[in-house]
């Protein structure tokens, strides 16, 4: 079902037309549609912005932190991780997209939730365009934690396919907020417009054990998680602030092109295809163990409160656990402190060099069970 027949006489599709071009931000025009509003916004320190989600002066979504290029050193880590993970990576993204494409019949349209789940969902695309012969196509938009997600986006998609057809699409999952706050907006999008649209998130790793679907339950470095803008097609966190983004407007971010010489957002998927076709020619794709969500429920149930009791920490948004989240704390929030299993693990260096750089203590626990947690600090 569509909410309207004609593409062209919708309203958000009018509205996008005028405001001109397809935005894909540095990926090709036919790898993703980002429905995104470009906007410019003031940088604000992340002490501040800390402070202000804290003493719930601000939502975080209406602020954005200065973004730079990360140093050498960091840039030779991520490379390393490329070399170390890619292939797990890849296996996964095969994983997936053998999934996906075994519970959808007809025409499939991927929603990558930006901006993590946009280099995923870009590898998707092609995977299963290229692999399974289906019909595909890519839309990346914003959903935001206590706000939802982007309706304007999901009315434009819908306005050219059918709802049945939308898997949506992530990198990872770490406590299951995002992937609660999706099926909320969508079941209650669902039923307000009479529609069918599939709730669930597919991601390569599902740690809290809320996916619909996972390739994965292994907390494993994602090269992609490590890095912002550069590999997200140049783009931002998505950006929801009344002052920049109007009611009739999709969410906004903010698009980096200074950081153009530096981007490896095609580069990325185009090393992660590489290693998709060695993975098809070997069969070493079809060797996938089962996700036991119930078990990762419990585990991730039992860790938050033996943390908030340890560290006595009364809002469990200050705890990010796995290494994508624990990575993204130490870029982009006031860490307070970073816990790591093993202090030999190569996975986790990259956190250990964050950690000096900010000055934030780190303590080894062996009893763990993922390999790195973030605690932001409490700044309120």
């Amino acid at each position: 079902m569509r909410l309207c027949d004609d593409p062209e006489t919708h309203p958000i599709t009018r509205l996008f037309s005028m405001s001109g071009a397809i935005f894909t931000g540095s990926y090709h025009a036919n790898d993703v549609q980002i429905l995104l509003k470009v906007i410019d916004v003031p940088d604000t320190s992340v002490e501040e912005k800390e402070r202000r989600i804290q003493q719930e002066q601000r939502h975080y979504s209406e602020m954005l932190s200065h973004e730079s290029l990360p140093s050498a050193q960091y840039m030779q880590l991520f490379h390393q991780a490329m070399q170390d993970n890619q292939m797990q990576m890849a296996k996964d993204c095969l994983c997936l997209a053998q999934k996906i494409a075994a519970c959808r019949v007809g025409e499939i349209v991927l929603v990558s939730l930006a901006r993590a789940g946009t280099p995923v969902g870009v590898v998707l695309k092609h995977t299963l365009s290229q692999y399974f012969q289906r019909e595909v196509s890519h839309y990346s938009i914003s959903i935001i934690r206590d706000r939802g997600i982007d309706e304007n986006a999901l009315n434009y998609i819908l306005a050219r396919h059918k709802d049945s057809s939308i898997v949506f699409v992530d990198g990872w999952t770490g406590k299951g907020v995002i992937a609660r706050e999706l099926k909320q907006s969508i079941d209650g999008f669902n039923q307000r417009y009479a529609l069918h649209i599939d709730s669930g998130l597919y991601v390569l790793v599902d740690l809290a054990g809320v996916a619909a679907v996972a390739a994965s339950a292994e907390d494993y470095l994602i090269p992609s998680s490590i890095l912002n803008a550069t590999l997200s097609g140049l783009i931002s966190r998505s950006v929801l602030n009344a002052n920049y983004i109007n009611a009739q407007d999709f969410h906004g971010c903010v698009y980096y092109q200074q950081f153009a010489e530096a981007d490896l957002s095609q580069w990325f998927v185009t090393e992660l295809l590489s290693c998709i076709e060695k993975l098809r020619l070997s069969g070493e794709h079809d060797k996938q163990a089962e996700v036991d969500c119930i078990a990762l429920q419990q585990q991730s149930k039992a860790f938050i409160v033996r943390i908030k009791q340890q560290y006595q920490i009364s809002d469990e948004n200050r705890i990010k656990p796995g290494i994508g989240e624990a990575t993204r704390v130490l870029l982009r929030r006031v860490p307070d402190l970073v816990l790591l299993r093993d202090k030999n693990d190569a996975a986790v260096t990259h956190l250990s060099i964050l950690a000096k750089e900010k000055q934030v203590s780190i303590l080894y626990q062996a009893d763990l069970p993922y390999r790195a947690v973030s605690l932001i600090k409490d700044v309120s």
